[in-house]
């Protein structure tokens, strides 16, 4: 029974119908990879906050675990990643360091190659992506129509 009913507001009485557990339950089988990911997802996030590295590398280690008991060839080459990279993996609890600044100066430098397509010589290259550093990034600029 979902809802009794009543006579005073004229409210119908509501009843389950049967087979909604049944439902439920296929609904869990057929989307239990989506959850483990969404768990995977978690675990990853709450081990990259670790500063210990004997705590992290037991939470990558529950990871790999949780990968390796789907069964699943993704699952299982994502848990082979993270056991050959775990020293890497390890050392960030120790080290904060990312090459977020790195890969974003590699990205202007191949997005600057592919605008100067043509140019004589490699020096003139150099000077351009010398002269792009020291300009500032701004991520949304304003049209000219609004920069009164």
């Amino acid at each position: 029974m979902l809802s009794y009913g009543s006579s005073l507001f004229h409210m119908p009485e509501v009843r389950r119908h049967g087979g909604c557990e049944s439902k439920y339950n296929a609904l869990l089988s057929e989307n239990s990879l989506l959850f483990t990911v969404d768990l995977v997802k978690e675990q990853l996030r709450a081990a990259f906050a670790e500063t210990s590295e004997f705590a992290m590398s037991e939470r990558v280690m529950d990871i790999i675990d949780t990968c390796n008991a789907t069964g699943n060839a993704h699952f299982q080459w994502f848990a082979r990643l993270l056991e050959t990279h775990m020293i890497g993996i390890i050392a960030h609890a120790t080290y904060r360091i990312s090459s977020g600044k790195i890969e974003g100066i590699n990205n202007k430098i191949k997005t600057l190659r592919r605008q100067v397509y043509g140019i004589p010589d490699d020096e003139y290259f150099f000077l351009k992506v010398v002269d792009a550093s020291y300009r500032p990034y701004v991520r949304n600029p304003k049209s000219h129509m609004f920069s009164h």
